[in-house]
């Protein structure tokens, strides 16, 4: 069986994220959404909002699990029997902190492929940190994340 983790910190998750989740699908025979404990930054919605949002998401979705983790990546995938850590390139940006990463993931874990998929050109300017800030400020963002995050960042912003 080909597990996949799709690491990140889903703060919140936004329709970029559910499309690459989906098109995991159809490469992997399950795959594993791993939220992230924390960052340096502060998040807008906590670890256990973060977790039952995205599960919302992808609960019609077969062969996705959704779960918490607090540890190296490497090792987390490790545990979960995957083969591959999968993440989202928009831009040379992303590539350039992506690379670096990926380096460093093979010295811990050489068993572990890193896997790269190129967001839909209809994502290119979406990522959650743009959102809670544009979120925030009163756009309406409810054509870039799933229905239930932007009933929850209405929430949080009122």
């Amino acid at each position: 069986m080909r597990i996949a983790v799709f690491p990140g910190g889903f703060d919140p998750v936004t329709n970029g994220h559910m499309d690459l989740v989906k098109r995991m699908t159809h490469l992997f025979d399950r795959v594993v959404v791993a939220v992230v404990k924390g960052r340096d930054k502060g998040s807008l919605f906590t670890w256990e909002e973060r977790v039952e949002m995205f599960k919302t998401a992808v609960e019609d979705i077969p062969n996705i699990e959704v779960e918490m983790f607090d540890e190296l990546m490497v090792d987390f995938a490790r545990r979960k029997g995957a083969v591959a850590i999968v993440r989202g390139i928009r831009a040379v940006t992303d590539f350039e902190n992506e690379f670096d990463m990926a380096l460093m993931n093979r010295k811990m874990a050489p068993h572990l492929e890193s896997v790269y998929l190129m967001t839909n050109q209809d994502f290119l300017y979406v990522s959650a940190s743009r959102i809670r800030e544009v979120a925030r400020l009163g756009y309406d963002v409810s054509d870039l994340v799933p229905a239930h995050v932007y009933k929850a960042l209405q929430a949080k912003f009122s």
